[in-house]
């Protein structure tokens, strides 16, 4: 039993299959500036990669992260009033490892040492639409069942178009 995923930046589109058979399908937001994989970009690094860190197991759905912490907050209108101009990373944090070497793994093109995850973000974000710093947005509802679904190391492969 292979459980893998599949990002397809075209569509906007997250899909966790099991062998052959897709199990969930999700909405994402990737980067604004598109795709790429050089560091400083902002783009959102194609190939293939594994979940190498889950962060946030049983924290409640809006909770804030900052440099993959947990700040003690949850997310509000209130709050984001408050910190206009901060990236929100919330709920769960998959953090991405690149699996090609001088693709989007080492050098200036390493998706790890770039802090690319699959986060969750305001729900008041949109998507289906590029708006990210290079990281895949998700849902919080989303993120929280695509985190408890699969394990450290799942393949995750990220195309232009699947």
């Amino acid at each position: 039993m292979t459980i893998n995923i599949v990002i397809d930046i075209s569509q906007q589109s997250l899909t966790l299959w099991q062998d052959h058979n897709r199990l969930r399908q999700y909405s994402i937001s990737s980067a604004l500036k598109g795709v790429g994989e050089r560091s400083g970009s902002e783009q959102t690094p194609r190939g293939k990669h594994i979940i190498r860190a889950k962060i946030g197991a049983n924290m409640p759905l809006n909770s804030v992260f900052k440099a993959r912490r947990p700040t003690g907050e949850i997310y509000s209108a209130e709050l984001a009033e408050k910190y206009p101009n901060r990236d929100w990373i919330l709920t769960r944090i998959m953090w991405l490892s690149g699996c090609e070497v001088g693709k989007n793994r080492l050098g200036q093109c390493d998706t790890m040492r770039r802090y690319i995850y699959i986060h969750g973000t305001p729900d008041c974000e949109p998507m289906g639409v590029p708006l990210s710093h290079g990281c895949i947005r998700m849902n919080n509802r989303d993120i929280a069942e695509l985190f408890a679904l699969v394990p450290l190391f799942t393949p995750v492969v990220i195309v232009e178009s699947a």
